[in-house]
Parts: structure tokens; C-alpha cells; sequence
């Protein structure tokens, strides 16, 4: 057999480097061709890349969190059958045959999905190391990067776990059921962990833990601290009553859902937005530092900030400007269902020029988001409580919600941001001129 050491393939679209997420093999595994051995994150997508042929992995190159060059070495191999023709991932390959030095390359599997992207279904070597009622084994399990992050966190050995999902998949909730079963818990394979050690009394325990702080995670700290130390940012917070909206909507969930749609206030909240970005374009604006330019833009894509298992994404409701309120509950749970489940298309996660963000139940009395830079401005939506109120000259119970808006204080003047603040109260207040409005 020959040795021959395997680099992270062109990708494309510019793409010059990728960050480690996830190695799926280790020095000594024996792997197939078109097998996945790494996943790497690029500013376009997480990309799962395959073997390109069948061999033994002498060697793996680059620790989770490590940004490598393309055409860096990812694998050195000891190749099966060093003299056979060309293999179908080099077949693959701009259309051509690639040397077999040292210098060839493959293209993985690049998913649609970001962050996390599906693998490719394999048949894994499932074994048996143990007896009793815990001893299912598999060599190459098949899970998302948030199950093997979860997994990791537990100390879940993901080989040991049995898989519930589709086409064999492991899921969270598998691990979960793996850890209610009393199963004995192991080290996660591959997993890199350094442990601080208490004293010998206490049974060697663990007092610190360090895992990598990779991926999505760290993608999204660059991006928030990006944020915060360009843009000067100011937030804005009044309280809005929102008793007329919760009426309105009480009345449209019925003929919603006999359509088979799910209507929350989120519908009504973007429409919102988009009438009082109309009116104050200055919010809807974005600054080209290159240029030294600010660009007006006349479409209104609305990002929605989403909590899933893999960090904070921001699926975007696209020409919110066009849509009713039905479409836009559509997309909103589309977005959002595709997005927790690591299967939110490219497509979804750029180009949005205004940011909504709340936790629902969770969202607080008030908060001071960060802006989804290079926007201008995100508006925070907070929990609706039931206060006293005045309205008509009397004092009566209303829902009431704080808003909280942030704005580029470089861009956005205080008394231009208070306006653009009381605009969306306004619509939100009273509901029936925002009817009016629509598309």
C-alpha cells in the first residue's frame, strides 16, 4: 500500500479556506470511498467531505476550530489498491481525472443546508463489543453536528447509541433516551477534551472542561462582536398596548387554521416593520464602508433571529412588502421548522435588511439587541404582560409589551430612530390601519 495525503478540495464561490467543525474518523479507521471524514464550515455552508478512495486514515490534520487553507492536507491515507484507475470523486473534479500525487483533491458533499449539513447515507459496521442490554455498536454512526455536540457535552459515546431517526440517523433524542436508560457513559468518539482534575478524595472528578469553541458558535461570537465594535449602538425602549392585537388575531386564528396555518403575532409584528420602514427609509438603509456610500434599499426582507440547537440563525422572510399575513405565517414556520432541524437552505439565511428578534414566553421585560450587522437597526420583541392602561381617559387592563430597538447610532439620529419606534407602536396599537396598508 502507498501513503497519500488527501487536501481540502476547491470548493468554490470563492471560497479560500474552511474552519474544522467535525472529524468523523480517526487515525487507524479503515474508510470507504465516499465515505464523510470531515465536516468544514466556509462562509457559504457546512460541507461534509467524503474519501476519495478506500484506505486506512494514517493521519488527520487540523483540530476542530482550525481555519485551514484549501489545498492544505486534511488526511494522509494508506491507500487500497494504490495502482487502480481513478476513482469517482476524482472523476468528479472540474470533470477530470486528478493526479494521484500528493496533490489531488476530491469534492465532498456540499449540502444545502447551513448551519449543518446532511450527510450522505452510509452503510455503518455495526458490531457487537459488549453483551447485555446496552451492546449495540456502530463504527460510523450518523448524526447533525448539534446531536454530536450534544452527544460530546454528555459524554455520550455516539458509536453506543442506538439510532431512532430516518435512514438510521442518530438523533438528540436518541442520546437523551441512551442517557434515561441507565447505559454506561463513555468519552465521545474523536472528541478532543482537556479535564482540571479535583483532588484524590474526590474520585477524580472533573472541575473544568474545556471543548473547542467552533462552528456555528464561533461564527456567530465573530459576527456579534463585529457588530458591536462597528456599528454605535444606541437602543431605544417604550412600552406598546397591545390589546387591540391580541383581539384582532383572537378573531383571525379560527379562518387561519382552516386554512392550515398557524397565525401568532409575529405576522403582524413584520408587516408592522415593513409599513414603518416604508415611511423612515433611512432603516432600511446599509453602509458600503468601500465606497464610503449608503444604500437605500427599496425591497424589505425581514430576518427572523431563531434559537436552534446549533447557536442563533437568522432566517429571512423575503419581499415582506408583498406578502399577506397568511404567507408570511407560512414562511415564518417554515423558516423556522427547517432552521432548528439544520436544514435551512442558503437561500433563507442571507440577504435580509431589517432583523425582528424575541424569545416569546422567555423574552423578559426588556432587552438591548445587538445588530444584525451590516443592517442598521433590529427591533427586540418582549414578553406581553397584562398591565393597567389608560384608554379613552380611563383606566382599564391591557397587554402590554416592551419594545426594544437598536440602531447604528452612525446612521440613525436619536429623534429618527424614537420616530421609526413609535411608527411600528402605532401600527401595532392600532391594527386595523395596518389592515389598511397592507399589500
Amino acid at each position: 500500500m502507498a501513503r497519500w495525503e488527501f487536501t481540502l478540495p476547491d470548493i468554490g464561490e470563492g471560497v479560500t479556506e474552511g474552519e474544522v467543525v467535525s472529524w468523523l474518523v480517526q487515525a487507524g479507521d479503515r474508510v470507504s470511498e465516499d465515505q464523510p471524514v470531515v465536516e468544514v464550515m466556509t462562509d457559504k455552508a457546512t460541507v461534509t467531505i467524503t474519501a476519495p478512495r478506500a484506505g486506512v486514515v494514517v493521519e488527520t490534520r487540523g483540530r476542530i476550530g482550525q481555519i485551514v487553507p484549501v489545498h492544505s492536507v486534511l488526511v494522509v491515507f494508506e491507500l487500497d489498491g494504490a495502482s487502480a484507475g481513478p476513482t469517482r470523486a476524482e472523476s468528479r473534479t472540474n470533470g477530470q481525472v486528478a493526479d494521484e500525487g500528493p496533490s489531488a483533491t476530491a469534492i465532498g458533499e456540499i449540502g444545502e443546508a447551513f448551519p449543518g449539513a446532511a450527510r450522505a447515507v452510509e452503510a455503518g459496521a455495526i458490531r457487537s463489543e459488549t453483551t447485555g442490554p446496552h451492546a449495540y455498536f456502530s463504527e460510523k454512526p450518523l448524526a447533525t453536528p448539534a446531536t454530536r455536540k450534544f452527544a460530546r457535552d454528555m459524554h455520550v459515546d455516539l458509536r453506543r447509541v442506538p439510532p431512532g431517526g430516518p435512514q438510521g440517523r442518530v438523533s438528540k433524542q436518541d442520546v437523551e433516551g441512551f442517557l434515561r436508560s441507565g447505559a454506561p457513559v463513555h468519552e465521545a468518539h474523536g472528541a478532543r477534551r482537556e479535564h482540571v482534575h479535583g483532588p484524590p478524595d474526590s474520585k477524580d472528578a472533573p472541575l473544568e472542561e474545556r471543548i473547542p469553541f467552533a462552528g456555528l458558535r464561533r461564527r456567530i461570537a465573530q459576527n456579534m462582536s463585529r457588530s458591536k465594535h462597528t456599528a454605535a449602538h444606541f437602543t431605544f425602549v417604550e412600552e406598546c398596548n397591545a390589546s387591540d392585537l391580541r383581539a384582532l388575531r383572537e378573531r383571525l386564528v379560527g379562518p387561519a387554521q382552516a386554512v392550515g396555518v398557524k397565525l401568532s403575532f409575529l405576522p403582524f409584528i413584520v408587516k408592522a416593520v415593513v409599513a414603518a420602514l416604508k415611511k423612515h427609509p433611512m432603516l432600511n438603509t446599509t453602509l458600503d464602508e468601500e465606497k464610503n456610500e449608503l444604500v437605500f434599499r427599496k425591497y424589505y426582507n425581514i430576518g427572523i433571529a431563531t434559537a436552534t440547537p446549533a447557536g442563533l440563525v437568522v432566517p429571512v422572510v423575503k419581499d415582506a412588502d408583498r406578502k399577506g399575513l397568511l404567507d408570511i405565517a407560512r414562511d415564518l414556520e417554515r423558516l423556522a421548522n427547517d432552521a432548528r432541524a439544520g436544514r435551512a437552505k442558503l437561500e433563507d439565511l442571507h440577504g435580509s435588511t431589517f432583523t425582528i428578534t424575541s424569545l416569546g414566553a422567555q423574552a423578559g421585560l426588556f432587552a438591548t439587541p445587538i445588530i444584525n450587522f451590516p443592517e442598521v437597526a433590529i427591533l427586540g420583541v418582549h414578553q406581553m404582560k397584562r398591565r393597567p392602561v389608560v384608554k379613552d381617559g380611563q383606566i382599564a387592563i391591557g397587554e402590554v409589551m416592551l419594545l426594544s430597538l437598536s440602531f447604528d447610532h452612525r446612521i440613525v439620529d436619536g429623534h429618527v430612530g424614537a420616530a421609526f419606534a413609535y411608527e411600528v407602536i402605532g401600527y401595532l396599537e392600532r391594527p386595523e390601519i395596518l389592515l389598511l396598508e397592507m399589500a
